[in-house]
């Protein structure tokens, strides 16, 4: 049975755990380390204050977690946030992302918010430690790539590249309400 619920901070150790993985083996994140569980809270915390922050679970256990996040801090940005998804290393190429990404969206359409942004490590050349899964991932749910900024990561003794993706959710009225 597949569950998606809002995070708790008591879903900190699992979710860390998630993320561990991907601190030390992927550069998926340009985390060096892996955050204590009262630093984690306290991201978690500050999020679900303007945010939707979700996991997913599969028969009873969290096999990731999705967010959402400012875009930037200026009012003008209030209709646009950035998203963060983590899977655990083995529930990918599962669906559970995509029903993930898609509880996130709606929550957010109802928010008001009408574009989605994801900031994505991306390889001059695929590597042990990233791949372009991120982009394909998606590219499938509609993202478009609209921006690559160039060697700005470095994490394992190697350069890595971003890129911006964007997804339209929203009607954008010449005449928005403030």
């Amino acid at each position: 049975m597949i569950v998606i619920r809002n995070a708790k901070t008591e879903d900190v150790n699992r979710l860390l755990e998630i993320y561990d993985y991907y601190v030390r083996n992927t550069a998926i994140t340009f985390d060096y380390e892996t955050p204590s569980p009262e630093v984690f809270a306290g991201r978690m915390e500050h999020t679900m204050r303007s945010y939707p922050y979700l996991v997913i679970e599969k028969d009873g256990r969290i096999e990731g977690y999705a967010y959402a996040g400012i875009f930037k801090d200026r009012a003008a940005y209030d209709r646009s946030c950035e998203l963060t998804i983590y899977l655990d290393k083995d529930a990918r190429r599962q669906g559970l992302g995509r029903l993930l990404y898609a509880e996130l969206e709606e929550r957010l359409r109802e928010k008001g918010i009408l574009n989605l942004y994801a900031c994505i490590g991306y390889p001059v050349t695929e590597d042990e430690y990233l791949t372009k899964n991120s982009e394909e991932f998606h590219k499938h749910l509609g993202f478009v790539t609209v921006g690559r900024f160039h060697q700005c990561g470095y994490k394992f003794g190697r350069w890595y590249d971003m890129i911006w993706m964007e997804k339209m959710i929203g009607d954008h009225r010449n005449r928005q309400d403030q």
